[in-house]
Parts: structure tokens; sequence; C-alpha cells
């Protein structure tokens, strides 16, 4: 069970809300999340592309533009290297469109996610030398391939490194770096994506060549703002402006491919929103490198031609299906497996599903994490070794726990939240152990904390309200939506919906009397529902909407959790 923290900070709400032309509902939901100072907040709600820092102030950038306008002088053929995911293929688009607008003679290469794995490798490199490129510009990888790089220096190619990723112990020898991370960067924000990094190239190589500042933004601010979201980048700063405008801009592209793609999954253009980009448009995208190769989700970005575009994204929506179903059986047998077996009592979740699709292995971790708050581990077998995908939890560092069991491994990676691993089949069991037997996770860590904007009963909740909440938009990582409580609320009506049977909708009173409509979605349906059987009365998280069904707008709450 969830423990639930109201917060509390305090400030003058009055002075903020007559400051910035707000109710002091919203001051209070604004300063929640620790943004306090005038600047901050101005830029907050009115934050615009003319508070975008310039993209000279980026190490490297200039030195990169140089650099590139001289290739294009020479005529030299130039390879954009990108990766797998969304931010690698939106950065792969977003320079191949860059360059061929400045006159640039420029293909475009991305790993096959089984063959090659994750970035640059020796055989990229091959490839690009075969194919007489004279300079590669990686996007959203190359800043941990020193060893690939130094060989494309010695077979004579240029590099051009653009990234987001930290910088290792030993930084590539290519002729620029491109990453706001690098310690000596002077650039401010330093949290952009890979495909913002290279829309920020693409500015400073079009300015030099006096290109309108209005086709800078409309042509590919937008494929920036889409994988910023995909990508799960913080929504603050820079990244809050991008999404913003973008979203702008992708609620009225004329862009065939994002055109087909909207259409395909049948959303309204008017509601487009973050959430669409993260859970519905950008997985299409993702889930081509996942089950085939990204370069037919690049491929869909590149069509011309509305009718073949349309055929290209139904592809991508059908592969998206595809993984959609494989990742809940996935989360099935890794659920039947923890269930049956003494492995429920670990503190740390080790799951072997030998059959499932390695890509899938992190999307299911995420899924069984969220269902048993623990640091879980999802391993598959892979042609040459187990592979393996991992998600923590806010007081389980997983590479340093990794890190205590490192000869085990064949290769592994990561961060505090998340990480990557290949190890023999015969040392599995071992890793669960050693990792069981190092945890030092205590109850109160293993208790997931939700933080609550405030206790506001349905009488408070208004259309008035859904619309005021709009100004904190967009909602993401970094800036999550708002979540609010209400006390000793009764179920009066209650029905299952959907072709899963994964949605609940019910009518609710609080203790105010009020009665409010309220939906809940669930993939274990039925023990929400033995719930409700011992609960008729409950408190409640929910988040206010506006639900649009066959032209009819009307208020509903949507559940987050109950008690």
């Amino acid at each position: 069970m969830a423990k639930w923290m109201e917060i509390r900070k305090g400030a003058d709400f009055q002075a903020i809300s007559e400051r910035f032309q707000i109710t002091p509902f919203t001051a209070r939901l604004i300063r929640n999340k620790d943004l306090t100072g005038e600047q901050e907040i101005r830029e907050y709600l009115h934050g615009g592309l003319k508070d975008l820092h310039p993209a000279s102030l980026m190490k490297g950038i200039p030195e990169a533009a140089d650099l590139l306008l001289q290739k294009i002088r020479q005529k030299a053929l130039i390879r954009v290297i990108g990766d797998y995911d969304i931010d690698g293929v939106c950065a792969t688009y977003i320079l191949l469109k860059g360059l061929e607008k400045a006159g640039a003679r420029v293909d475009t290469d991305i790993p096959d996610r089984k063959k090659d794995g994750y970035g640059l490798n020796l055989d990229l490199i091959r490839r690009a030398r075969e194919a007489d490129v004279d300079t590669i510009v990686t996007c959203d990888n190359g800043i941990a391939a020193p060893t690939e790089i130094a060989a494309a220096k010695e077979m004579g190619m240029t590099v051009i490194v653009t990234d987001h990723h930290e910088l290792q112990d030993v930084v590539p020898q290519a002729d620029v770096i491109v990453n706001p991370r690098q310690p000596d960067c002077p650039y401010p924000y330093k949290k952009l994506c890979g495909a913002a990094v290279a829309w920020k190239l693409v500015q400073e190589l079009w300015s030099r060549l006096s290109c309108p500042e209005d086709l800078i933004c409309k042509d590919l601010l937008m494929f920036a703002a889409f994988a910023t979201v995909g990508d799960v980048m913080d929504l603050t700063g820079e990244n809050r402006i991008l999404v913003k405008e973008g979203l702008k801009l992708l609620q009225r592209t004329a862009h065939p491919g994002m055109s087909a793609l909207i259409e395909a999954n049948e959303l309204s253009r008017d509601r487009l929103s973050a959430y669409h980009i993260g859970f519905v448009l950008g997985p299409c995208i993702n889930a081509s490198g996942r089950l085939d190769t990204a370069k037919r989700a690049l491929e869909l970005l590149n069509t011309e031609d509305p009718l073949l575009a349309l055929e290209r994204a139904g592809e991508l929506k059908e592969l998206n299906d595809e993984r959609k179903a494989l990742t809940e059986k996935g989360v099935e047998m890794a659920v039947e497996q923890i269930e049956g077996s003494a492995r429920k009592e670990d503190r740390v979740l080790v799951v072997y599903l030998p059959d499932c699709h390695e890509s899938l292995a992190g999307i299911i971790a995420g899924r069984i994490r969220e269902r048993y708050y623990r640091p879980v581990f999802v391993l598959t077998k892979g042609e040459e070794a187990v592979k393996g995908s991992g998600r923590s939890i806010e007081a389980y560092s997983m590479f340093e726990e990794m890190s205590r069991c490192r000869e085990l491994f064949l290769k592994y990676g990561g961060h505090p939240m998340a990480a990557g691993l290949s190890i023999s089949e015969e040392l599995v069991e071992t890793f669960r152990e050693r990792l069981n037997e190092n945890c030092t996770l205590t109850a109160a860590d293993l208790t997931e904390v939700i933080h609550i904007d405030m206790v506001l009963p349905f009488s408070h909740v208004s259309e008035k309200l859904t619309e005021e909440l709009l100004l904190l938009e967009p909602f993401g990582k970094g800036n999550t939506k708002p979540v609010f409580a209400a006390r000793n609320v009764t179920v009066l009506e209650s029905r299952v919906l959907g072709k899963n049977q994964n949605v609940l909708r019910m009518k609710l009173m609080d203790e105010s009397k009020t009665v409010r409509e309220g939906i809940f979605f669930s993939s274990c349906m039925q023990e929400v529902l033995e719930d409700l059987q011992k609960k008729p009365v409950m408190h409640i998280l929910y988040y206010p909407e506006m639900n649009e069904f066959r032209g009819q707008r009307r208020l509903q709450l949507r559940i987050l959790n109950y008690c």
C-alpha cells in the first residue's frame, strides 16, 4: 500500500496570483513544483521561443557548423548515424532535413537493435567507409564510442558527435563534440534530448546561410518536441517551451508522415497533448526499432506522398499493437513466475523469460516495478547470452548495486533508476541471490510515497477549474499532473467497460455530498472489484478532466489511487 503525503509549501499565494493574473489555487500548485522566483514563474506560465538560449552558446556548435559548411562547399558525402529509438529517429530526421536544406550531399544509417546494439559500432563505420563517406555526424549517440570513432579517424573520416548522454571516463577524439553535458559547456540548460541538440545545430547552420527564422522553427522544432516527450526528458525550462510550441505545430501540421500517424491512431488534432506523444504516437515510432528496424520509422517521416505515408503509418501502428500484445503476455508470465515461487519474498525481483523479445524487457520490468514497487530485472535469452533490463525505485541505486557483483556480467551499464546487462545463463540464479543478499532495502524503502498537492472536495471541482489546470500543461516527467485527494468517498454505481475489461466507470459521492463521475483504469480489474465490495467508503486520489465523446463534454474525475 502506497503512503500518501500532502505537499505543504508556504508562500504568499495571494501576491503571486495578483502578480501573474492567476488564482491563488494555481499559485499554490506552482509553488508545489518548487518554482519561487519571478523569472521562473513567468517562464513557466508564459515562456516562448524568445526565451530559448542562442544555439551558439553550446560548446562545439559554432565549430560544427563551420566544419559542415566547409564539407557542403566541398560536396563531401555526409552520413548521419542515429539510434533506433524515438529520440534517435527524430534527431536523424532533423539533421538529414537540416543538411539537405543547406545543400549537403547527405544520407543516413541507423543501427539494428538486435544485430548492432546501441550506438556506433565497427560495422557501421566500415559501411560508411565502403560508401565513400567523408564525414560522419552522430546523433543521440557517440559520446560513449571512443574506440569506434578512433577507427573512423584511422580510416580518414571526419567525425562530428552530437549527443546528450553523460560523458564517460574516456572522451572520444572526434573532430567536434556537441553535448550540453560537457563540463565546460556554457549552455545554461543541460537536459535537452538528442533531437533538441540536433535542432540547435541546424539552427546555427541555417542562420549562417541566412535562412528565415520561422522556417527553423516550423520545419523541425516539432520533431525536437516529439522526441523530448518520447525520450521522457524533464519538462522543465527549455524542454517545456519546446514541447508547448511543438504541440501547437503538431496540432496543425501538414507533414505527411506525422499527419498519417495521427490519422492511423484516430486522434483528434485539437486535443493532442504530451500524453498522446508519450503513449500513442511515440510508441509507434519506437515499435519499429523494437520489433523490426527503426529505418521504417525514418521512412515514414521522409514520405512525401500522403497515401504512402498512411500505409506506412498503419504498418507502424500494427507493429505497436503487436508490441502491446507481447508486452501484456510478458507481464502475465512475469507475474505468474513471481506469485508461484519464493521470488515473491525477494526485495529485488529477477524474472527470467527466455522466450520474451529482448526489446520488451525494459517495458515489462517497468510494469512489474509499478505492480510490486520493488527493483526489477527482466532477463531474456539472446543468441549468445542472456540479456536483461532493470527498472528501479528511488531508494535503490541499480547501477551501484550491479557494480558490487560486476564479475557476474559479460557486459553491464546504466544509472540509479535503470540498467542493462548481459550474463551467462548458468549465472542467472546466482545473480538473483547476490542482489538479494546484498540488498539493504527496508520496509519503509519498499513503500511507495505519493505526493498530494491538496485535499480538494468534489464541491470545488468545476469545468472552470479544469480549464485553469491547462495553464500547467504540458505534463510529463518533471512537470507531473497535480494530484488531489477526496475523503470518505462512496461508490454509488459502477460498471466495467472496454474491449479488455480494464475500465471502471463510477458515480461517486464525497463527504460534501457532491456527486461526480469517475473513471479508473486497471489491468487487475477483478482485484479492484473485490476491493470495492470490501470498501463501500474510501479515500481517493484524482485529477479532474473534461471527457469529450461524440460532441459532448462532461466533467469527470480520473481516479489515480484509492484506499
